[in-house]
Formats: structure tokens, sequence, C-alpha cells
């Protein structure tokens, strides 16, 4: 799609004439272009090498890497990579570039633990569960109860394990999470104008009382965030509009109001500079001790699931959250994770037995203790192991993608482009001509979801609601 100059509002071009001088004329030339998008790979299921040795969608590793990403393409959207069956395995994200570089140009340490406070649709929440590499935390928040289904939906095919998603606003986290996160990143709500270019709505949507709203709410947003962080911590603060009036008056304004904060960096990717829609990034740090009476720690003793050296002070959590036992592993799924997953896994889910939630026979292990998170509007906490039917346990879908394959005893690892992996997404039975039980399904190594051998045919266990047919 290409913008004609009198389609661009008025108020818009006479700001970006001001803001960029003699390289105006470029930057609204850009504007009949075609629109970039890029392919990020999940690490947490596959490697860069491996996606580069599969040698698809015309992707140049040379030409195409994007450079504040080193897991991340330059994609032609015509080469259709949302259709393909490594998609649905969660082993890559389709992502505009510019987005890319908030988390891409980020020093995350596998470990710490991370808000994405503007999380839908879940670009930034699933590059962060990548580079955490299944350790830490991550708290994934949308407040927009609509767009909150698709964060869980994306979130759950990387194989999300140390996630929890909320439905809050920043008021709210802010009495459960004071002085608890190293990184807190705002993609915050705003005009828009880096939409201009794919989006014809956006342009209809702009007003200059729009950004005004924008603005308004994005002062609230970072001073929560501020907040929430530990001394020490680190504030990302991102958007995908133009106006200085949201950018960097906001970061200056914030600066001016508390004054121990420090400014690390603050940069813009342009659309007639760099290969991407535009964006804008801010990044603040908190002071390792902040005596802002306003800010000061709370009473945080919240314990990560994931931390191996963490240990329960917790014990009377309610029964009718908790197992029934308090810290007994129900028998049926002991006998699951025995029969077929691997060792390390039986031994991951001792340690964490005290993490089991049982409710309506579902069973989940929690990132975070239930009772600390009463009163929040919490949509997962952890992950979902599976249901407790009469005599057996069933594993869930969300179980299922956070595996590898080295993670159970018995894989279908499937071709990409092979009849076989089409048909599993079509919900039909695969003739396997073996009887093993519960086998994880896998496409390139990653997994996609379950089967259940009998009689030598693997009998579909893959979500009704997520399968599909795929032209070919």
């Amino acid at each position: 799609m290409t913008i004609s100059k009198n389609k661009l509002p008025i108020e818009f071009l006479k700001e970006m004439e001001d803001l960029l001088g003699p390289s105006y004329n470029d930057f609204i030339k850009s504007f009949d272009e075609k629109k970039t998008s890029a392919i990020r790979i999940n690490t947490l299921k596959m490697t860069k090498e491996r996606f580069e040795d599969l040698a698809m969608f015309s992707i140049d590793i040379d030409r195409d890497r994007i450079e504040w990403s080193d897991e991340s393409y330059y994609i032609d959207e015509e080469t259709n990579p949302g259709k393909n069956p490594l998609h649905d395995a969660g082993a890559y994200y389709l992502q505009e570039p510019s987005a890319i570089s908030v988390v891409g140009k980020s020093n995350i340490v596998p470990g710490e633990r991370i808000l994405d406070m503007c999380a839908a649709p879940g670009g930034k929440s699933t590059y962060i569960l990548s580079k955490l590499g299944g350790r830490g935390l991550l708290v994934s928040n949308e407040i927009n109860k609509q767009r909150v289904t698709s964060l869980g939906d994306n979130l759950e095919r990387f194989g999300a394990r140390n996630a929890i998603i909320t439905n809050e606003d920043s008021k709210r986290l802010l009495t459960f999470f004071k002085g608890f996160f190293d990184k807190i990143y705002i993609d915050a709500p705003c005009s828009g104008q880096g939409m201009f270019r794919k989006d014809a709505y956006a342009i209809e949507d702009w007003s200059i009382a729009k950004v005004q709203e924008c603005s308004n709410i994005q002062k609230d947003l970072i001073r929560d965030a501020y907040a929430m962080l530990r001394p020490g911590g680190s504030l990302i603060y991102s958007t995908c509009t133009f106006t200085k009036i949201e950018n960097e008056d906001i970061i200056n304004d914030f600066l001016g109001e508390y004054k121990m904060a420090s400014l690390d960096s603050m940069e813009r990717i342009w659309p007639h500079i760099d290969r991407g829609e535009g964006h804008f990034c801010a990044r603040i740090s908190k002071p390792d001790s902040d005596n802002d009476e306003d800010f000061g720690l709370g009473d945080v003793d919240f314990e990560i699931a994931n931390n191996k050296n963490s240990k329960s002070k917790n014990k009377k959590a309610s029964k009718s959250k908790r197992t029934s036992s308090g810290s007994k592993i129900p028998d049926d799924l002991k006998k699951f994770f025995l029969d077929y997953l691997s060792e390390n896994q039986f031994e991951d889910l001792q340690n964490f037995k005290d993490r089991l939630v049982e409710n309506k026979d579902m069973i989940y292990l929690a990132s975070i203790d239930q009772d600390k998170l009463k009163g929040l509007k919490v949509l997962r906490n952890g992950i979902l192991l599976g249901q407790l039917k009469k005599n057996r346990f069933e594993p869930a879908h969300s179980l299922a993608m956070a595996l590898k394959k080295s993670d159970v005893k018995y894989c279908l690892d499937l071709d990409h482009d092979s009849e076989e992996i089409y048909k599993y997404l079509e919900g039909q039975p695969i003739e396997t001509g073996q009887s093993r039980g519960w086998v994880l399904v896998c496409v390139e190594g990653c997994s996609i979801g379950w089967g259940k051998e009998s009689s030598g045919v693997l009998k579909n266990k893959y979500p009704k609601g997520l399968r599909r047919v795929i032209k070919r």
C-alpha cells in the first residue's frame, strides 16, 4: 500500500517537517514504499543455525539478518510464513522489524523478573521469554479484554512455562508488585503514526486530541512502572509513533520529576533511514538506592517456581486451590511423568510439587504462589499440565508446547513439508505402526502437540480449535 502526501494529516506533516528538516522529503517518500516484515526465531524451540539450514522463505542470511537482533530476518510476506506448520509449532514469530529492536537491544539476563505492561498480541513477551531461556519470571499484562486472548495463545504457542498473564491496569499491578521487577517494558498505547504506511485506518483514526489523550496515559504508565522497579532496575519505554509529545517529551517530563532516575539511551528508528516502519525507544535506570518516599520497596516475598534455590515459606494455601494433600503429587500425574517424560522432568515435578494447583480436576504448575495473587485478574499463572480423569491423567496442549524432544520418551518428529504434518494439523489420525501410548508430535524438532498411539495408529490430540486445512 502506498500513501499520497495529501492523505496524511496536515498537523502531522507540519510537525515532521519541523522535526526532520532536510530529511523531511525522504521521510515522506518512504510512505510510497512497501511495508517491511520480519521473522524472529524462538530460540526456546529452534536454534538460528537450524532455521538457516532449512533455507525457507527465500531468506538471504547475509542480506536479511536484522542488525539489532541476531535471531531475526527481514522477510517477504508473500512467502506465506504464517501458513507453514513451523508457525503453528511456535518456532518463530512474525513481527514488524522496528519493534524487534526494543527487546533485541536489551541485555536480558536469564533469571530476571520482567513485566511487559502493555503486552498484546505478544511480540515483545515472546521475545522476552526466548531471552530468559526458561528461567526467571515474565508477567505479561494486557488491559484490553479482547486482546488478552491472543496474548495467551501466542505465549502458549511459544512454550511458555515461566509466565503469568494478567488483565489489569497499571494502578492495580502496582499494589501487588511494588519494587519487584528487574526490567519493565512499556510498549505504550500511542497515536500510531508508525502504522500509517501499512494501515489506512490508522490515518483516519489519528487526531491531535488522540495524541494528547495518549500522552496523558503514557505519563501515568511510566510513573507506575518506575514504582514497580527494584532499585537498580531498568525501564524500557517505546512507541510506534513519531511525535515528540509521546516520545522525548514523555521521557524529559519524567526525568524532570524523578531526578534520581537516569537516562541510559534514547533513540529512534526512521522508515527513510532504516528498514522498518519506525519506532521510538528510551531506557531509564532506577538507582541502586532510591530514597524517593513515594516509591520505596514494598513487602515483597514472592517465590518463583523455576528458581531451584527457592524454598516454600507458605504452607497454608487454600485446599480448594492447592493439591488436596498440600504437597503430594497425584498418583496419576506421577505415573504419566514416569511413563512418558524424562527423568529430568520428573525431578522438576518433585522439586516444585508445592506449586501444584488443582482446580476442578485441572492441574497447574504455578509460577508464583496462588495466594500471593489473590485479587488480581490472572488468566494464567505458570502452566496447565493437564486434567485428572477417572484412573488416568490427560496431558494439556500447553504442556506439549513447553516440552522438547529430549524431555519425552516417545516422539514423532515430522518434516515441515510432509504429508503427515498437514494431516496432523487437520486433526486426522496418522499410521505409525507402533503402540506406545502418549507421543509428543514435533515438526523439525519443535513440539506441536500430543498424539496417543494404539494398534499402530496415532490418535490425533491436536486441539479442535487450532485445527486447519493448509492448501498444498
